[in-house]
């Protein structure tokens, strides 16, 4: 398997990086997970908002590398010397250059990127639970993948103890806030709900995505702070993220309106679902 690192192709055994890695110490990055698919990377402009976004917040200063065209390009390049051209995982990891301690050094970055084959996603109806082990928390950091990991890691934890296809995240407070790798949204009455990102959910580019294209298509979007019970009024419940829509039948074994006519209508909103 070959890898970019800092623009190099290398054979993935050859990356050396040192203890003082600041990824490894102090978790001092952000990272994104994308999807190539026939030659172009899905939501591109909505992925390099957030790492923009991301890189504000953490005071980084992104290359030129990483700029969209050359990012696609470097990722069309990495397929293709995987064999995986067709449909593939991406990753890119990115994080603070130099050493020192909490104080950085400077602000430039290290960056990882890396591809590997993947199958297409199930688009078959969703049994959830509620996760009872740990809760969503906004922060400066929480719109972003990297600084906030353990919160899905844990609830992973709990969705493998328990046995369960996914589980449904709150916020301290109890509200509504998100799935362990998704975002959650529901529908009625062509209006398109979603948890606000001040109960700590990720802003995902699924959910930038499906927020712009039904507010263009003149269903009304409500981000707002939501109580569990209201799923029950729903007419559709589904999932987001980067690999498309995916319907939730049941949460805690109380069965969910699944408006299967409805979701179609709101899949057209995204370029893809």
């Amino acid at each position: 398997m070959y890898i970019i690192y800092n623009g190099q192709f290398l054979p993935e055994q050859d990356l050396r990086l040192p203890l003082t890695n600041r990824a490894f110490q102090y978790n001092d990055g952000f990272f994104e997970t994308l999807v190539w698919e026939k030659g172009r990377l899905r939501l591109l402009v909505e992925h390099i908002e957030r790492m923009q976004e991301a890189a504000s917040t953490l005071g980084l200063k992104l290359p030129t590398d990483l700029s969209p065209s050359n990012l696609e390009e470097q990722v069309k390049a990495l397929t293709e010397m995987n064999d995986c051209s067709v449909f593939a995982r991406v990753k890119l990891k990115v994080w603070r250059s130099g050493q020192g301690l909490y104080m950085p050094q400077i602000d430039t970055v290290d960056w990882l990127l890396t591809v590997q084959p993947m199958s297409a996603p199930s688009r078959e109806p969703l049994n959830i639970g509620i996760c009872a082990g740990i809760c969503t928390q906004p922060s400066p950091f929480s719109s972003f993948k990297g600084p906030h990991s353990l919160v899905y890691v844990l609830a992973s934890r709990e969705k493998r103890e328990r046995n369960l296809e996914d589980l449904l995240l709150l916020d301290a407070h109890g509200h509504i806030s998100e799935l362990t790798y998704s975002n959650i949204f529901w529908a009625k009455a062509l209006t398109l709900f979603t948890p606000s990102l001040a109960t700590g959910c990720l802003n995902g580019v699924m959910r930038r995505n499906l927020l712009k294209k039904a507010n263009d298509a003149g269903w009304i979007v409500e981000e707002e702070i939501f109580q569990p019970e209201v799923l029950q009024e729903a007419e559709v419940v589904f999932s987001s993220n980067v690999m498309g829509l995916r319907p939730i039948q049941s949460i805690e074994g109380q069965p969910l309106a699944l408006d299967s006519k409805l979701l179609q209508e709101i899949k057209q909103f995204a370029l893809w679902s």
